[in-house]
């Protein structure tokens, strides 16, 4: 409230009647009466211990009635309340010749009487004196009347008392006025009392307690902030003990948003991190949605979120988690090229986005009866050979040469790439690549923005029966000497081919902007696909071993699995071409392969009817599953399962850790063509239905379809699942889609935990920053072959600036790791490539909490609130996440040295 600005009394208009052949009404409307201001503070007040004093009260305190003895009414306003009605009246609402009348527009050309001529008129119609009638108002020197009256005559009677503050309504204050007390100003004219037998005019008022308390309440104010707080507390609870409940209410109502704090921003964060750990999931979203603290709170916690992740028992392990926090740095990274330097809201830690995602799929898969679904013809009456699901598009490989794009909302056909003479019988694809291999033996690189072929290998002299595409990621490597370290590889995508002509072939994946090359095609007869191979820039390695057909394979990193009609499954090394392995133990054709790299082992499938685990150390068979009574033709692979199918109609879910048969899932009656699976269940496609079972009890969910002739190929990815099918001679694709309008945020995770989106450089030359040391160089003679492994030049060698001894040292003075550290595995920032402290790692060698980075390039600042820096260097890999990781209650890091086996 400013100086000017003061409290008013405004009277209700009054009404007298006078009766002597007709009725008269006359309405007599006041002006406000300014009320004393309250006394400004003596010294400026701390808003911290003086909460209230710019609080802004409630309308009902602002304006409120008053009922004078004898009828008068009056509504007290606030000067606030005043400036507000004020601002109201002067927006009036109106159009074009025409405007809305207020409520008391009628009466503004009624004159206003001031008080002091009200009384005065009043003094002169009185037949008698009244010497109490004004008793009991107090007033003081700043007592003003708006509007003053103008001269008048004065009349000749004698005057009315002035007002005294001595009744016994308002008894003497027993307090001295700190700054005494004002002299009385009369407002009442000297007006004898007139004669006339007229009836007499009503009083303006008659003033009671409450305009006595209104006109003393400076001298009051002045008096309770002179008072010790004991007493201050002793009086106002003495009020409020007399005060009854709506008043009591009213002030609740006051007090409570005012005296109101934020404990979460006011606690220490390791208090906060502890208390947020005991909430559920659904309390913690809707706390999330109190205020953008609280949002940024909770969703920057990693904590929070991995405890959350193993009590709902969806943390899995086996760097799937790391995969997913690294995908969606790549993905803001390529979104937000620019960011802002601030952001109005951190963005949530990347497992928070995982909770969320697993939670939806755990939830809506089962729960949700109803799923959007849609059908549509496709590849007319041929069979659908490869299926994928891709950024959002539908891919459909055929033995009718053909591969089709679809948009899995409307079902439109996007793209149909067109250029192979053959069946196609292999696809994968990276981003807006795609990569197809045919019975016409060659393999072909499309672009499907735009569906246009840029590329065709040529190079077996058969069908190209399987391929895979190899992105770089962090893998350890064993040096000489038993030194293990972690390095990148491949530095820059791969692509391996495997073919009916006992061969495989990897090939460097082209850039965009890399020159097309077209080799011979299968009308070239004459041409010797070996020798365009060897003309080929993009060839790198002819793997030649297997004796028959390469039926399978998989690769990660610098391992390649192949499974061939030998019998055999070989263990490749992907850089230098070695075979690393031979595994012998089937009896009949091998089928299927996976590799599992996070135990370092992989699995293959035979016609034999057995499923075989192997050790990629030493080349053993560690398990030998049976159980299938036929041909083991498809092998899945998540952290936690290992799914075989088999054409004796049943598939089988095993512990890959022990080999243990866990579920046997037995419900269809032919052959199984197709399935894939996750961490919650398993489709699979047979004898003309589509079955969903939930992995975790092997019990059958519901059917997706039935009273179909047959379900070539099925895949889902989050929110979405896509099965290609055989319905009275034509294919059909069926999309269903098991998520609502809001939840756009679900990220699925694909098959493998191979994600598209690139965190690493895909530079061949690209160093890996100061922390991936090359540990190797104990040795400072590198032989060539190492140096041509590791695609490294001497300048890259000497930018380590890392003594591996003084590394090794640390590593021994490095603390052990406790049991509640586990399972947040940490990788440290790269300097090069823009890599955040804690997104790479590797399950066989977990970096765990408690120890520390030593970084020569620094790293962000654990506990710095999340941005993006804007600087030119970090365009190289995804924006800086917060270390959320190393949050107060923990540190979140660990040494990266040598490791020695």
């Amino acid at each position: 409230m400013s100086p000017n600005q003061r409290p008013q009394l405004v009277l209700q208009p009054s009404v007298s009647t006078t009766r002597v052949v007709t009725t008269t009404t006359t309405t007599t409307t006041y002006a406000p009466i300014t009320l004393p201001p309250l006394p400004p503070p003596s010294s400026p007040k701390d808003p911290k211990n003086y909460p209230l004093l710019h609080t802004t009260l409630p309308r009902s305190l602002r304006r409120f009635p008053l009922v004078f003895p004898g009828g008068a009414h009056a509504t007290f306003r606030d000067a606030a309340e005043g400036d507000e009605e004020m601002q109201e009246e002067e927006e009036m609402v109106g159009g074009s010749g025409w405007r809305m009348l207020r409520h008391d527009e009628d009466q503004e050309n009624l004159k206003t009487v001031n008080l002091t001529e009200a009384v005065e008129r009043y003094g002169k119609k009185r037949s008698h004196g009244s010497d109490n009638m004004m008793e009991g108002v107090e007033t003081t020197s700043e007592f003003e009347i708006g509007n003053p009256a103008p001269p008048r005559k004065k009349a000749r009677a004698s005057g009315l008392p002035p007002i005294t503050t001595v009744n016994a309504a308002a008894p003497p204050s027993p307090l001295p006025s700190p700054h005494g007390s004002p002299t009385p100003e009369s407002i009442w004219p000297s007006a004898p009392p007139s004669g006339a037998s007229s009836p007499l005019p009503q009083a303006p008022l008659q003033p009671d307690l409450s305009l006595t308390t209104l006109l003393t309440l400076p001298s009051l104010l002045a008096h309770f902030t002179n008072l010790p707080p004991a007493l201050q507390s002793h009086l106002l609870l003495t009020l409020l003990r007399h005060s009854p409940l709506p008043v009591l209410r009213t002030l609740h109502s006051v007090l409570t948003p005012t005296l109101a704090r934020d404990f979460l921003t006011l606690l220490p964060p390791e208090l906060v991190s502890q208390i947020l750990s005991h909430l559920p999931f659904s309390t913690l979203a809707r706390a999330s949605r109190v205020s953008k603290a609280w949002r940024a709170i909770i969703d920057s916690d990693p904590v929070l979120w991995r405890d959350l992740l193993h009590s709902t028992k969806t943390w899995f392990g086996r760097d799937s988690e790391q995969a997913f926090a690294n995908a969606v740095l790549a993905r803001r990274a390529r979104e937000h090229p620019s960011p802002t330097l601030y952001d109005p809201l951190p963005l949530p830690h990347p497992y928070k986005i995982l909770f969320k995602s697993r939670h939806l799929t755990r939830t809506h898969w089962i729960n949700n009866r109803e799923p959007k679904h849609l059908s549509f013809p496709a590849h007319g009456s041929s069979v659908v050979t490869c299926l994928l699901f891709s950024h959002g598009r539908i891919i459909s490989a055929s033995d009718d040469h053909s591969i089709h794009v679809y948009s899995p909302v409307t079902g439109e056909l996007l793209r149909s790439l067109k250029g192979h003479e053959g069946g196609v019988w292999a696809l994968a694809a990276n981003k807006d690549i795609l990569v197809s291999g045919s019975t016409d033996r060659t393999v072909r690189i499309w672009d499907l923005s735009t569906g246009r072929c840029s590329h065709v290998f040529s190079g077996h002299t058969s069908t190209v029966r399987c391929l895979a595409i190899v992105k770089p990621e962090i893998i350890d490597v064993e040096l000489e000497g038993r030194i293990m370290t972690r390095q990148k590889w491949p530095k820059r995508p791969l692509i391996v081919t495997g073919s009916r002509d006992h061969s495989l072939r990897v090939w460097t994946l082209p850039r965009p902007d890399e020159p097309e090359y077209q080799g011979f095609g299968v009308e070239d007869t004459d041409a010797d696909p070996g020798e365009d191979a060897d003309e080929n820039p993009y060839h790198r390695l002819h793997l030649e071993g297997h004796t028959l057909a390469v039926r399978a394979l998989a690769a990660r990193g610098r391992t390649l699995v192949s499974g061939s009609y030998d019998c055999t499954v070989r263990i490749w090394d992907i850089i230098t071409g070695a075979c690393k392995w031979v595994l012998e133990g089937h009896t009949q054709k091998v089928y299927s392969v996976v590799l599992d790299p996070s135990r370092n082992q992989a699995c293959s499938g035979s016609m034999d009817g057995t499923v075989r685990i192997w050790n990629l150390d030493n080349g053993n068979c560690q398990h030998t599953l049976i159980g299938h009574t036929s041909l083991v033709g498809l092998l899945g692979l998540s952290p936690s399962y290992l799914v075989s199918a088999a054409a004796d109609s049943t598939l089988r879910i095993w512990d890959p850790d022990s080999g243990e048969l866990r579920h046997t899932l037995a419900a269809h009656t032919g052959a199984i063509t197709c399935f894939q699976h996750d961490e919650f269940k398993v489709l699979s496609g047979s004898d003309g239905t589509l079955k969903m079972w939930d992995i975790r009890d092997g019990t059958v969910v519901r059917d997706l379809l039935t009273g179909i002739t047959g379900v070539w190929q099925v895949v889902f990815e989050g929110r979405w699942c896509v099965a290609a099918s055989n319905r009275s001679d034509s294919t059909v694709l069926d999309v269903w889609d098991f998520g609502d309008d809001e939840d756009k945020d679900w990220i699925g995770e694909p098959p493998g935990g191979i994600y598209d989106e690139d965190w690493l450089s895909e530079d061949e030359d690209d160093e890996l920053g100061p922390h991936f040391v090359k540990e190797f160089l104990d040795d400072p003679e590198v032989t060539d072959t190492e140096a041509m492994d590791q695609d490294m030049i001497a300048s890259e060698l000497d930018s380590s600036n890392v003594d591996p001894q003084s590394a090794r040292n640390q590593e021994r003075n490095t603390p052990e790791r406790s049991d509640m550290d586990e399972d947040i595995p940490i990788a440290p920032p790269s300097a090069a490539v823009g890599i955040p402290s804690w997104a790479a790692s590797s399950q066989s060698t977990p970096h765990r909490l408690g120890q520390s980075i030593h970084s020569t390039a620094g790293g962000p600042n654990p506990l710095r609130p999340f941005r993006r820096l804007g600087g030119p260097n970090d365009t190289q890999g995804p924006s800086e996440l917060p270390d959320n990781c190393e949050t107060p209650t923990r540190p979140r890091v660990r040494t990266y040295g040598v490791r020695r086996r």
